[in-house]
């Protein structure tokens, strides 16, 4: 009888909706049984992986990151590629936030037969956005997607993250709303290897053209980043009215081009599972460290002595370290 993960992977490898998301499923689980099929079914599927473009998409909340992710989407989809769509919300894994509705306003998208939508909920410590949303990410080409977006909220740690899993970072920007050149974090922008200004459309044309240009001028004092020298780029773009949206898939496009006349898309995805490695065996290790017998207890009292100021936290560490190796 054939293993159950070898049958998920079949029927996920025939592009099955149904199997790619109990995949996501599986592999986000903190069950240890799922755990070990989610690893197994990984393990089959990795030779299938690594051939899609791989973007990860920010922005303010208010920017319209559904309204243009769809209908960049879309576009992309009439293009003759498979869009998958993995929302990663930094804020409540219990509640979903504000990712929930992401799929219901990307309506169009959702439905479409080329396309994939996932809320991927933010987790704990031990099982959070950046250590399943690789495998989310893997997953989805294993499926035979080509466009991959991970789509972040808010601004925070996780655009740290995810242009981290990504080969491309894309910044979203609006006129009008704050978003003005000193309110935007210099980190994220220095992140970015494409940024775009959105709503560029009616009254909110002439203030997108400024926007634009306010930044192009900014960023040609930053050293650039990217692919074999690629310099970020600054466009407008308007999703109600479609403009901007060719212009984008162009950039893209571009960068994509550079980044493997250059190597450096190989050597930055090597980089990025190197450091998967590393992030999985430090959880692994904290997660094994905290299931040992009685160490809830200590762990409660070491606590307790540290935010008293009786001891040091390093002190306290290693105190518990030293205990449980001694166990």
């Amino acid at each position: 009888m054939p293993h159950p993960s070898s049958i998920l992977a079949d029927a996920l490898r025939r592009n099955d909706r149904t199997a790619l998301a109990r995949a996501i499923t599986l592999a986000e689980s903190t069950r240890h049984d799922h755990q070990a099929q989610a690893q197994e079914l990984m393990r089959v599927l990795m030779p299938h992986t690594g051939n899609s473009i791989r973007l990860g998409i920010t922005g303010s909340p208010g920017v319209g990151k559904s309204t243009f992710i769809e209908a960049f989407g879309l576009h992309v989809i009439e293009k003759g590629h498979q869009v998958a769509v993995l929302a990663v919300d930094p804020t409540s894994a219990i509640t979903g936030g504000s990712i929930m509705g992401d799929k219901t306003r990307m309506t169009q998208l959702s439905q479409h037969p080329d396309a994939f939508i996932r809320p991927s909920p933010a987790g704990t410590m031990l099982g959070g956005v950046a250590r399943r949303t690789r495998e989310a990410i893997l997953l989805c080409e294993a499926a035979g997607f080509d466009v991959i977006i991970v789509e972040t909220v808010g601004v925070g740690q996780s655009e740290t993250e995810v242009a981290n899993m990504t080969d491309m970072f894309v910044l979203l920007l609006q006129p009008g709303s704050g978003d003005e050149l000193q309110g935007i974090k210099r980190g994220i922008v220095e992140l970015a290897d494409l940024l775009i200004v959105t709503k560029a459309d009616g009254e909110l044309l002439h203030q997108a053209e400024r926007v634009r240009a306010d930044y192009a001028a900014a960023l040609r004092m930053l050293t650039p980043h990217g692919a074999g020298g690629w310099k970020p780029r600054v466009q407008t773009a308007s999703a109600l009215e479609g403009k901007g949206i060719a212009e984008t898939w162009e950039a893209i496009g571009a960068f994509r081009r550079a980044a493997a006349a250059s190597g450096n898309l190989a050597r930055v995805r090597a980089a990025q599972a190197r450091a998967w490695l590393w992030k999985e065996l430090k959880e692994m290790l904290l997660e094994r460290f905290l299931e040992r017998e009685g160490l809830a207890e200590r762990i409660g009292q070491m606590e307790e002595e540290v935010a008293a100021g009786r001891l040091p936290a390093s002190h306290a560490a290693q105190q518990l370290l030293d205990e449980a190796a001694g166990a």
